[in-house]
């Protein structure tokens, strides 16, 4: 309150009842699979293929997951969660004779029997301070030009003592090592380790089995398998290329992670099985693969494309990544309200389709949900259908579109988020004025970036939060009621040119 005290003009700041909603993201990708390296059952974002084979180590044989992520960023893609899965995975350990001081590589993997480790001495002024002192090596088998083994990570002035801060097992985690930890407990030493010390790996490393539904699906509880995604704040799409040929373990794995996807307002992008060669497999196998759940949307056929690690031969793989990758760089083009298909989404990397198909069979798929994935002449292979596992024609379901469910998820998610002030806030028009101010001002930001049908904001969209929607039982049990609706762009999937002959006009 502003007191006045000799005449005058004064000001007060009055702050403003707008609290901006912003928008959340909408092609954060998660992948879930077989890496050669990186954390089990935690989750990771990267931002770039680089990123992924640095911290998973990059294309793999036997993890379809890492082709997945390749095509992804190449077709647009710029956020990804990995999760990383391995079944009777093992890690290498490392021993010396010099020392009780065991070690082990920080993950699962073949990849550690690829590291030396080193014991050096330190410098004379920080043994002084500390007589345990001693410097930490890791380094790679392979002999740089010099015969030295190149330098991975160096831990300097490192001790046994519990006490220290620089206590070799809190120093391998909070320091971030990306190679080693401690195997078992440190034994405890009033002396520095011997100098020059090498450890040789046991030869104890193991990249595991193939992996099998159980393992994928994991526990919730405990927050592993497709439930490590739990750990993080936000993702909008979800591939789980193929871990196993089992159409039947892949059947359960999809139906899991739709339920996970309906939780977080995903979507799971459903690859078919290899064993569906033709459009006659699809469309009868589909009903017992996945369910029609408005949060998934299947693509077929495989797509094909070269294997780096076989001398760029030219192989089937899961289109998941590429299409998850296509969703992204529309959405940065055009916005999530765009439907992912067309021929602006051009298939990048990708070299042909594991089926051709005519127009006839395209449409006896659309008509069933199944996107299609095509070639065209001019436009190479494209994504040719934008329906969710609700898009089947005699479903006539509210969710058929992919862009229509995208659009909601993403109003619902942002609003979540967006009106978290509301709580515990006084349950009055004071209130849902400021409800229906805020809102109203994010969806009049959609409608003015194109999101929605109609030319007028009356006609594209509406907010409602008054006595109507919220009343006096509502308010005595401490509930606010927003509605909100708006006017969806759905995809023009037929477009119909009606072409008319003129008759030749007789001249007078």
């Amino acid at each position: 309150m502003v007191q006045p005290t000799y005449p005058g003009v004064y000001i007060k700041e009055v702050p403003s009842s707008v609290r901006n909603i912003t928008g959340v993201a909408t092609s954060i990708t998660a992948f879930v699979g077989r890496a050669l390296k990186g954390p089990v059952n935690k989750t990771s974002m990267i931002h770039s293929f680089a990123d992924f084979e640095r911290l998973y180590g990059g294309l793999w044989k036997e993890s379809s997951m890492s082709y997945a992520v390749y095509q992804y960023f190449l077709n647009g893609g710029l956020d990804a969660l990995i999760v990383r899965l391995a079944k009777n995975a093992a890690e290498a350990t490392f021993t010396s004779t010099k020392t009780p001081l065991k070690l082990k590589a920080a993950n699962p993997g073949l990849w550690g029997e690829d590291l030396v480790l080193v014991i050096a001495a330190t410098d004379p002024d920080s043994l002084a301070k500390d007589p345990t002192f001693f410097n930490l090596i890791v380094q790679k088998k392979t002999l740089e030009s010099n015969g030295s083994g190149s330098v991975l990570e160096e831990f300097r002035n490192v001790s046994l003592n519990p006490a220290s801060s620089r206590y070799i097992e809190k120093l391998l985690v909070d320091g971030g090592s990306s190679y080693l930890r401690v195997d078992g407990a440190v034994p405890s030493s009033d002396v520095p380790l011997p100098p020059d010390t090498n450890y040789q790996s046991n030869h104890t490393g193991s990249d595991g089995s193939i992996l099998d539904a159980p393992t994928v699906i994991g526990n919730q509880p405990t927050k592993t398998g497709i439930y490590a995604l739990e750990n993080v704040d936000l993702f909008n799409l979800l591939c789980i290329p193929a871990f196993n040929d089992a159409e039947s373990e892949r059947s359960s794995v999809y139906n899991e992670a739709l339920a996970l996807c309906n939780a977080r307002r995903a979507i799971l992008i459903v690859d078919p099985p290899r064993g569906w060669v033709t459009c006659a497999d699809a469309k009868s196998r589909v009903g017992d693969y996945v369910r029609q759940d408005p949060n998934g949307a299947i693509y077929f056929p495989r797509i094909l494309a070269p294997d780096q690690l076989d001398q760029c031969r030219v192989k089937d793989f899961d289109p998941c990544g590429a299409i998850a990758g296509v969703i992204a760089r529309i959405d940065s083009r055009r916005g999530v309200w765009k439907a992912p298909a067309g021929v602006e989404a051009t298939l990048v990397g990708v070299f042909g389709l594991a089926l051709s198909m005519t127009d006839e069979e395209n449409g006896e798929l659309n008509r069933l949900g199944i996107n299609c994935l095509r070639i065209f002449p001019d436009a190479g292979q494209v994504v040719w259908g934008s329906r969710t596992l609700r898009g089947a024609d005699e479903l006539s379901d509210q969710w058929k579109y992919l862009p229509v469910r995208r659009m909601a998820l993403y109003i619902e998610e942002s609003l979540y988020r967006g009106t978290q002030w509301i709580v515990f806030e006084p349950n009055d028009e004071k209130s849902w004025s400021q409800i229906r101010i805020n809102v109203g001002a994010f969806m009049q930001s959609l409608f003015l970036q194109g999101a929605f049908q109609g030319a007028t904001p009356k006609n594209a969209y509406f907010v409602k939060c008054d006595r109507e929607t919220t009343t006096q039982d509502d308010i005595n049990n401490g509930t606010i009621n927003i509605i909100v609706g708006f006017a969806p762009l759905k995809p023009a999937e037929f477009v119909i040119i009606k072409i008319q002959q003129m008759a030749g006009q007789i001249s007078e």
